[in-house]
């Protein structure tokens, strides 16, 4: 087990029981989604515990955090897509030489995905099919090669303000393509049933009126 600042050790004591991928994933689906309604946020790990809810880059990150806690590599990976369409960022983890990914979503869709992928590219692709927009158009283009956040200091892990040079520089990082071009063109609109599950969600905006 790794040793966080002593600053954060209580509030992270968390991590000892988040034991397993499966055991994160858990945590993180008793998350509420941040709706960012106060505008966009980019909070530590330790600041998502603290405010009890996260959007996928911040689920990402609390999960790295607990995976590198039990000695695992810190790695994110970024779904691209295009410009009308939100990406979407999971953590991986691997198991038996196989790749796997953690993710925090407020759909029935991009969820985790267990560890029988034999490369990043062959995991990101399984993602492909449910990533649509609500008229049905296919958007995941590209994807990031393992981003690892031991590239940053402590403060990932405890910053108390918003660490938007996380996202920024995973935005930046390389990314591979998918598709070719000739794909594009030819790509089916998802059907309609496809598109009635895509609208699922699992935490209502205004669950906080209710």
């Amino acid at each position: 087990m790794r040793k966080f600042p002593s600053t954060a050790a209580k509030k992270l004591r968390i991590f000892k029981k988040l034991s397993s991928p499966a055991r994160i994933q858990n945590f993180l689906d008793t998350l509420p989604i941040n709706f960012e309604e106060g505008g966009r946020t980019c909070r530590s790990p330790l600041s998502v515990l603290k405010k009890g809810e996260a959007h996928c880059l911040e689920g990402a990150m609390l999960a790295a955090a607990a995976l590198w806690f039990h000695g695992e590599r810190p790695l994110l990976l970024d779904l691209r897509s295009v410009y009308r369409d939100d990406d979407h960022v999971v953590t991986l983890f691997r198991h038996a030489g196989r790749w796997g990914a953690i993710s925090k979503t407020n759909h029935a869709v991009l969820r985790y995905r267990e560890p029988v992928y034999k490369n990043v590219r062959e995991l990101a692709m399984s993602y492909f099919h449910e990533y649509f927009m609500d008229d049905g158009v296919k958007t995941l283009r590209t994807h990031s090669t393992p981003f690892n956040l031991l590239r940053y200091d402590a403060s990932w892990l405890t910053d108390g303000k918003d660490v938007h040079y996380v996202a920024e520089d995973l935005d930046d990082s390389p990314h591979l393509e998918l598709i070719s071009e000739n794909s594009i063109r030819r790509l089916r609109r998802a059907d309609g049933i496809e598109i009635k599950v895509g609208k699922i969600v699992e935490w209502k905006k205004n669950r906080h009126l209710a």
